[in-house]
């Protein structure tokens, strides 16, 4: 049992929003059939170096960042730019019961694969579809990158070391965020309105932006510019309400201090060897700390530097105060709470035997998450799927093949035994 046993999902997204949206419905037990022009699929296939490499080490067409978020799909290879093609596409929808895409808005409507035609074959259909900006607005027609969408939603403003410091110039994340989380508000939107569709037999259309989900998900800075009227500012790795919270120097490097309450600080200050500074009326209070921000953190910092991060990390954690050493990405898997907690996984893959990845965060109790495989090849089941699905047979697909119409991968051709 998973918890979306039963549920199918059509995949005609690419790059990472949609592709992360549906991998975890894939992981949540869906069969997800993911969608790919038979030249090339899925963009992200070709997003390398690195390479997955197959059983003899060499370089395969498998990007690890395609990889990161298609695993326990099924690829079908479909031209839908004719005619038959599209034919396919709505003959699929029939079957599923969600549609992911992430097309430029009336991107599908020339195919006749948009909301309104599928909704008439389909009524029970959730079909979400996201964009760089929404389905109506003066932006609505822009293509929607993440860069940029951290860019005009605010959240590159806030990212980075102040301005006037040396490197103080606006950041994006590190990881595209605005798609991950984009991709993760598809996945709850998409859930809701299955449990409509389930209850009431109507099905809907999700319109979600990337501008939308940046501006939404600036949380609590957004709360202090509407609330407080001033307009938050770059701040490096601190906090803009609470002091000290912030990556500190050491002897030997930096650690993550994350004091959350006054309790935390007057332990802080014990571990730090000078307990009546949390006494102080100017540092007593976490609002008296904010407002003595600029003279506070200066001081913490020449006093931490003094020893190596290993020694306050000690201190501090036996002192439960908020800590953490600034992990590297291969410090981050050889972590013994990241193992524990198996984090890291093996899928079998069909070149390279087993390709490493990330497991799904969340655990069910009584429907745990287990894993198929691993992003699949382009086109590996395009003829299991429309087999399964439409009912074509060997001579039908290999017709099919023939006119370009579907693209059929050694692993994805059906046998005569099924016909």
């Amino acid at each position: 049992m998973k918890p979306l046993d039963g549920v199918r999902v059509l995949d005609l997204s690419r790059i990472l929003a949609g592709p992360w949206a549906t991998q975890v419905l894939a992981d949540f037990g869906a069969d997800v059939i993911k969608v790919e022009r038979p030249e090339g699929g899925d963009d992200t296939r070709g997003w390398g170096p690195p390479w997955l490499h197959d059983a003899n080490g060499q370089p395969t067409a498998e990007s690890a960042y395609y990889l990161c978020a298609n695993r326990g799909k099924r690829s079908v290879a479909i031209d839908f730019t004719g005619q038959e093609g599209q034919r396919l596409i709505r003959e699929m929808a029939r079957h599923c019961d969600i549609l992911v895409e992430n097309y430029k808005v009336g991107g599908l409507a020339k195919y006749g694969l948009d909301y309104a035609s599928l909704k008439a074959i389909n009524p029970r259909l959730v079909y979400c579809s996201i964009t760089g900006f929404g389905q109506t607005g003066p932006y609505a027609k822009r293509a929607g990158y993440d860069a940029a969408i951290q860019a005009i939603g605010g959240l590159m403003s806030i990212t980075g070391e102040p301005e006037g410091s040396p490197g103080g110039v606006p950041q994006k994340v590190g990881v595209a965020a605005t798609d991950l989380m984009t991709g993760m508000y598809a996945v709850s939107a998409i859930l809701a309105a299955l449990r409509h569709a389930e209850r009431h037999g109507e099905g809907q259309h999700i319109d979600l932006a990337l501008l939308d989900t940046q501006v939404a998900w600036l949380a609590n800075q957004a709360s202090n510019y509407l609330v407080g009227g001033e307009v938050p500012q770059r701040q490096g790795s601190a906090h803009p309400n609470i002091v000290p919270y912030q990556v500190m120097p050491t002897a030997d490097g930096y650690f993550m201090l994350a004091v959350g309450n006054d309790g935390q600080f007057a332990r802080f200050c014990e571990v730090l060897g000078d307990p009546e500074l949390a006494t102080d009326p100017r540092y007593a209070t976490n609002a008296a700390r904010v407002a003595n921000r600029d003279r506070l953190v200066p001081y913490l910092e020449q006093r931490l530097a003094t020893r190596p991060s290993a020694h306050w990390l000690a201190g501090l954690e036996a002192a439960t105060v908020p800590c953490a050493p600034v992990n590297r990405i291969d410090q981050v898997f050889d972590d013994p709470q990241v193992q524990a907690r198996g984090l890291r996984i093996e899928l079998p893959h069909p070149t390279a035997g087993h390709v490493p990845g990330v497991a799904n965060p969340v655990r069910f109790s009584a429907t745990p998450i287990a894993y198929g495989h691993a992003a699949p090849g382009l086109g590996e089941h395009t003829g299991t799927v429309l087999g399964e699905l439409l009912g074509l047979d060997a001579t039908e697909l290999a017709a099919l093949g023939s006119a370009g119409v579907v693209g059929l991968s050694a692993a994805g051709k059906v046998s005569d035994e099924n016909d």
